[in-house]
């Protein structure tokens, strides 16, 4: 098999899974809506099962609910019947994946299903099959053809059950108005949950730390604050701590290049830049590293609602709790 050969089957695959998918969006209808509704109005947990393939389907379907707030889990059919049946309550919903419809081990467990009054949504290709003759909702996941070249292997029918899942969980997340702080809440980890999570005034300098002066304060003494408190910068600030203006360590670089010698002898108001960038201390990290991106800065002063300086947020702070 030539190289350009394996370039055109992969592509012959993705085309062929894409049009399935394409087509999936027309049966997007009421059995859909009142699928939704069921999942919504569930008082317990969501229960996915499958078999091979759809097993593994079901598990990233129960996986991407349980992260957008709505309490799921997987339980493998045949293990179920040997007795991991105890983990349904009543109160849950069941969603059964089959693309046959007539999967053995998930006909067996529909008894018990039943018998508990668990409502059962089916996500099948075969919409006349036994499984969706026993269900409360069916989900049409059906396809005209698989990717494998011998039309055995699950691939367009497996692709298209995801993204039937995929369509419940975000449209359930939008009914219950799901948010980013309740994403944020269950996503603690790793830097997806920091983005989420973690705050300006968690990571900003302040008290003693801040290098602040006034405006009348020299620059040779406004070189010693920034060279002492090691941010790369100095605040300028009234009486009150109100902020007038900053001066960085690059300005320093560019006032010595134009002024040499004489720039020691000037005031730190005659050389600040006024109306620096500034953010709140409620603010995300995330949003003060977007800002200092956008700008090419590396540092923000954080201000209150009367323009005092509360502290200082820098890149390195942000990068080093891995926000990034």
């Amino acid at each position: 098999m030539s190289r350009e050969e394996i370039i055109k089957e992969g592509r012959r695959v993705v085309e062929i899974e894409a049009r399935e998918v394409s087509k999936l969006k027309e049966r997007i209808g009421e059995e859909f809506a009142k699928a939704v509704e069921i999942l919504f109005e569930c008082k317990g947990r969501v229960v996915l099962t499958g078999m091979g393939k759809s097993g593994i389907i079901a598990k990233k379907i129960a996986a991407t609910m349980a992260s957008t707030g709505t309490p799921a889990f997987f339980l493998h059919p045949a293990e179920g019947v040997h007795g991991d049946l105890g983990m349904l309550t009543r109160g849950d919903v069941v969603i059964a994946l089959s693309n046959s419809g007539k999967t053995r081990e998930i006909l067996d467990i529909i008894p018990v299903v039943k018998r508990l009054g668990l409502k059962l949504i089916a996500l099948t290709g075969n919409v006349n099959s036994e499984l969706a003759r026993k269900s409360d909702v069916v989900l049409d996941v059906s396809v005209a053809q698989e990717a494998c070249p011998l039309g055995l292997a699950p691939t367009s029918s497996t692709t298209v059950s995801l993204v039937m899942g995929d369509a419940l969980a975000m449209a359930l997340l939008k009914k219950k108005g799901f948010k980013r702080d309740d994403f944020a809440l269950v996503h603690p980890a790793g830097s997806l949950g920091k983005r989420l999570t973690l705050k300006v005034e968690d990571l900003m300098h302040e008290g003693d730390e801040i290098p602040a002066v006034k405006e009348e304060t020299p620059m040779k003494d406004v070189v010693i604050e920034i060279s002492s408190k090691r941010l790369g910068m100095a605040v300028v600030v009234d009486e009150d701590f109100k902020l007038k203006g900053i001066i960085t360590d690059g300005d320093l670089r560019r006032f010595i290049e134009k002024f040499g010698k004489a720039m020691f002898d000037a005031k730190a108001k005659e050389l600040m830049t006024k109306d620096p960038k500034v953010i709140k201390r409620d603010a995300l990290a995330v949003e003060a590293l977007n800002i200092m991106e956008k700008y090419s800065i590396t540092s923000l002063v954080v201000v209150d609602e009367n323009n005092r300086v509360e502290g200082i947020i820098h890149l390195h702070d942000i990068l080093k709790a891995g926000v990034v």
